[in-house]
């Protein structure tokens, strides 16, 4: 009997010590990465409300993470599709082919959007808005990476308004993507992923928090005479009103100005709490950071950029939507503290472009800015273009379109003209040369040898994708963007200039230091920091480097 006991106490002891040493060896990783965009967050927001924002928000991310303050985008354009595929990827547009959120595919002069796919079908809507996929994309994310190291025991989630922000981020192998449909007011995704959705996910909807939202007035948080970081309330010669609005001015009456659809939700700050709301359903019910290998969940918070375009970064919504977005923030890293454990997870907080001053806001404070499209539109800047080569060569629509800041040229009706291509650009090339808003015409096939400053050389290279990118690139004066007609209201993005490309960038959590940096970081550096901190292969199209001082 003693022998019996021995012999068992021999075994017990040498599992136990064959279990501590396969833990022991283990690679370590964090339960949990969580990806956290926001959509045209300029770096400056960071600082901009900085003493109105509380302890557990952005604040909190600054004082426990590692703050990378001079993180830029390293092509243009610089749009919302580009920027997820290039903070996830490691890549750029000229590599993982998503060159804007549209473009124009070359060989056969059609228009593209980013996530399209004809081959799949809408999961939880009877619209079109389901019928998306990752497939255009030409590389893998870091979430790949991570299932592909972990023999796809990881789970790999994306959620986002948008598409394209919940699509790209997650990757090919991902387990789901989430995005929100107009017609329905719900989540949904697409059967590249699953013929139908959760139970969890038909249950969140089931809960009719859109309907919650659009019955209610969009108030500001503090008393409006607080809000000294914006311009006033009433400013219509910057900012959009909702469609039954005599004035842009709180408060904004929400259920009255509620579109036919769901998709007033889209231009309000409650979009970001039902974001989030989602996420942390979906951390509960996925089980995300519980399995023992580590899940990637990537998030984007979408109503930034529609309220952006709609009222501008100087208006009083703008100030009131981070406010409250900060509080947001602090709610959901509260969530995961108890959800997966204080420092048992790695979140990272960037954006996917910034955001231009409104340019009547610049003039009136006596400051370059302006609006620029051929002349004032974009068909009769077109239209103008092409009377000008066919008085020349004697044929019209020599130029496709005019999009994404290029010129997209009709290959096949040049060759069966014999007409001169060469002798076309340069023609192209002199005409908006002779345009005040525009300070350089680029050929992109002899950009070596273009007279413009080598960073701006390389961000036009980066960008560029010979089968989906015009063949001249257009870059416009400090202070311009694409408009039409000669007034406009909110913002937009697209260009080189820092207003667009200068991003924050913060980490924190498991693998982080403390501390900051203001050497120039890549927004592609992001993956390869990742995929360095998780012990995983960077993404096949990265060209970006670690940022080694983010990592303990």
């Amino acid at each position: 009997m003693k022998l019996k006991y021995c012999l068992l106490a021999l075994l017990v002891t040498f599992y136990a010590a064959s279990y501590s040493q396969q833990k022991s060896t283990s690679v370590p990783r964090p339960k949990l990465v969580v990806g956290l965009v926001v959509d045209q967050m300029r770096w400056d927001f960071l600082y901009r409300y900085f003493d109105r924002y509380g302890s557990g928000g952005f604040k909190r991310l600054i004082a426990e993470g590692f703050n990378c303050e001079n993180t830029q985008i390293t092509y243009i354009p610089t749009y919302t599709a580009c920027g997820h595929a290039s903070l996830y990827t490691g890549s750029v547009p000229s590599i993982n082919g998503i060159a804007g959120n549209d473009w124009i595919e070359q060989n056969t002069g059609k228009r593209m959007y980013c996530t399209s796919d004809s081959t799949v079908t809408s999961v939880g809507t009877t619209s079109n808005a389901g019928k998306m996929s990752p497939r255009n994309m030409l590389t893998s994310t870091v979430a790949d990476e991570l299932k592909l190291a972990t023999n796809f025991r990881s789970k790999a989630i994306g959620i986002a308004l948008k598409d394209r922000g919940g699509i790209l981020p997650a990757g090919h192998s991902a387990d789901a993507a989430y995005w929100y449909d107009d017609l329905t007011g719900n989540w949904i995704t697409s059967s590249y992923y699953r013929a139908n959705l959760p139970q969890w996910v038909e249950a969140f909807n089931g809960q009719k928090l859109v309907e919650k939202y659009l019955t209610q007035k969009w108030t500001t948080l503090y008393p409006i005479e607080t809000y000294k970081q914006s311009s006033p309330d009433n400013s219509p010669r910057y900012e959009g009103k909702y469609k039954n609005e005599e004035a842009p001015v709180f408060p904004h009456d929400i259920p009255v100005n509620r579109s036919s659809d769901w998709n007033t939700i889209r231009n309000t700050p409650f979009a970001n709490t039902l974001t989030l709301d989602f996420a942390k359903a979906a951390v509960q019910n996925e089980k995300l950071g519980a399995s023992g290998f580590t899940d990637f969940l990537a998030v984007s918070l979408s109503s930034t950029d529609y309220l952006g375009h709609q009222f501008g970064p100087n208006s009083v919504e703008v100030e009131d939507m981070y406010l409250r977005l900060d509080k947001d923030v602090a709610d959901f890293l509260t969530y995961l503290d108890k959800a997966i454990g204080k420092g048992e997870y790695t979140l990272f907080l960037s954006a996917d472009h910034g955001a231009a001053h409104n340019p009547n806001f610049l003039n009136d404070h006596k400051i370059p800015g302006g609006l620029w499209n051929g002349t004032n539109n974009s068909s009769r800047g077109l239209n103008e273009l092409n009377d000008l080569l066919a008085k020349k060569y004697g044929s019209d629509k020599i130029v496709r379109n005019l999009f994404n800041y290029q010129v997209h040229f009709n290959y096949p009706l040049i060759s069966e003209k014999g007409i001169d291509l060469s002798a076309v650009k340069k023609d192209v090339i002199a005409y908006y040369k002779s345009q005040k808003a525009v300070t350089y015409v680029v050929d992109l096939k002899n950009i070596g040898n273009e007279p413009i400053p080598d960073a701006l050389k390389q961000r036009i290279i980066n960008g560029y994708n010979e089968k989906r990118s015009g063949e001249i690139q257009i870059i416009l004066n400090a202070g311009y963007y694409q408009g039409y007609g000669t007034e406009v209201t909110g913002t937009t993005h697209g260009t080189w200039n820092p207003y667009d490309t200068h991003i924050p960038l913060i980490f924190m959590g498991w693998g982080v230091k403390k501390g900051k940096t203001h050497r120039l970081v890549s927004m592609s550096d992001v993956a390869p920091t990742l995929s360095a901190l998780l012990h995983i292969q960077e993404p096949n199209g990265n060209i970006g480097q670690p940022i080694t001082e983010v990592l303990k």
